[in-house]
């Protein structure tokens, strides 16, 4: 973990907790603060990476809503101690209470969400490395950049492969800006899966006055719009057979004659195409021209998905968008989000990748600015919940699958358990003693430390929650 300069504070109320969470974080480098003799988090926390661990029982049966845990406590992250699960009564919690542990944790656990955390926090705080205005934090984004960059002042086609919404036409854009010669003229976007049936010859070939009924003046097709800069193809899939033969030829000659017409004009243009789809499965199908193909990639530049860029590159972009959604003057006095939303925000899955994150970041930046408050009188947990809705029919089965963090207690035997710790606490946590004291093999011990989360340092715990503890 990387935990330099962590400080954690701890408002156990009646649950008994703190010595338990200062116990799991010996050798490391992690201060933590008993902290219930304080009001608010604001009064303890003056920057730095800090993360409060609060038992449910300072709430003393009340339900603690995100005022009294971010609004007032100075947007802390917050891990709760509970004795139910958010998984197992998951109604019961506001969207806020993102990161909730059993009673009983164990010490992986406490670790393995403190790293969680912790990584979306520094995320937050990480420079964000611009090239003019793509955000690019992840290493594979970088690389992408990188590789643009090197080949964006040449004359080559390029073909670039993306998800729906990863920024294709961006990446095409900086291919012509930074090109020395076709960066001087225009830049042409054509969807091609927005082609009409029978106009194609038309738009991009372009017609000649009086070439047919209604065409009262002469066309510039998009090759010759392009003349002299970049021509973006984007959806390039989606073009008929019939189609490709046309763009495939004009290609090879470099030359169009516009219908109507017996004068060919010379072409100049760097073509840049972009698809979702493989196109080298299309070739192997009979639905893309394999020449095509061959023509268009001899530059392949590959977007990553949001979700492989990770939880940096999605809070740079939502911080990014907010900031000039909600204005700097009204950022400066509703101050940074509370944590809860940037720790949804870095969970959530984007199926439309940039373009819905900017879809939800507006959405939450309009609420804000209107109602001059980041809850928005519960505006924005209704938007986060219904863009979760969207994100749970849509979420990858790999990703779904993940090890959770919180252990299955099923066959779990608590005593059993505490008596394993008290028998190694002991020993001063020599195995071999502690497995003839409890008289078992040192191998059977190793299994029963392995089934119970048990690592060196490991507190007892009460078998049953205190009274007050309750849940949400």
């Amino acid at each position: 973990m990387n935990s330099s300069d962590l400080v954690i504070y701890v408002w156990e109320g009646q649950a008994d907790i703190a010595e338990r969470v200062e116990r799991c974080m010996l050798n490391m480098d992690v201060q933590v603060v008993r902290a219930d003799g304080l009001s608010t988090f604001s009064s303890v926390h003056d920057g730095g990476n800090a993360i409060a661990v609060v038992s449910v029982s300072v709430l003393e049966g009340a339900r603690f809503t995100r005022q009294g845990v971010e609004g007032s406590y100075g947007g802390m992250p917050v891990l709760w101690v509970s004795s139910s699960l958010r998984d197992t009564s998951a109604g019961s919690y506001a969207t806020e209470y993102s990161h909730v542990l059993p009673f009983d944790f164990t010490g992986a656990e406490l670790r393995a969400m403190l790293m969680r955390i912790l990584r979306r926090l520094q995320s937050t705080q990480r420079q964000v490395q611009r090239s003019d205005d793509i955000i690019a934090v992840a290493d594979c984004m970088q690389r992408l950049l990188h590789d643009a960059d090197t080949f964006a002042d040449c004359e080559h086609s390029v073909l670039i492969f993306g998800e729906t919404g990863t920024g294709k036409e961006r990446i095409a854009e900086r291919l012509h800006e930074r090109n020395a010669h076709y960066g001087q003229g225009p830049f042409i976007v054509v969807n091609c899966g927005a082609i009409p049936d029978g106009l194609f010859e038309s738009l991009f070939f372009g017609h000649a006055k009086g070439s047919f009924t209604g065409a009262v003046t002469a066309h510039k097709g998009f090759f010759e719009q392009a003349n002299g800069g970049t021509l973006f193809l984007d959806e390039i899939a989606d073009l008929p057979l019939y189609q490709q033969v046309k763009l495939l030829r004009v290609l090879e000659e470099r030359t169009v004659t516009r219908l109507g017409s017996a004068s060919p004009v010379r072409l100049d243009f760097r073509l840049v195409a972009a698809t979702n789809k493989s196109l080298r499965n299309l070739v192997h199908e009979g639905k893309f021209r394999a020449d095509l193909f061959f023509r268009l990639a001899v530059i392949e530049l590959q977007i990553p998905s949001l979700e492989e860029r990770g939880e940096a590159d999605k809070l740079a972009i939502f911080h990014s968008i907010l900031r000039n959604v909600v204005g700097k003057e009204r950022m400066e006095q509703l101050g940074e989000p509370p944590f809860f939303i940037m720790d949804m925000i870095a969970q959530m899955y984007f199926p439309g990748n940039v373009r819905e994150l900017r879809n939800l970041t507006e959405r939450i930046g309009v609420a804000a600015r209107q109602t001059q408050n980041w809850l928005a009188n519960g505006a924005t947990e209704r938007i986060l919940r219904q863009a979760q809705s969207l994100a749970a029919t849509t979420f990858p089965v790999e990703i779904e699958e993940a090890e959770p963090l919180i252990a299955d207690r099923s066959n779990w035997d608590q005593e059993e358990r505490n008596r394993v710790i008290a028998a190694l606490n002991a020993n001063d946590w020599k195995r071999l003693q502690t497995a003839q004291q409890l008289g078992i093999s040192r191998k059977v011990l190793w299994e029963k430390m392995r089934k119970y989360q048990i690592s060196d340092g490991e507190p007892e715990v009460p078998v049953s929650a205190p009274a007050p503890l309750g849940h949400f």
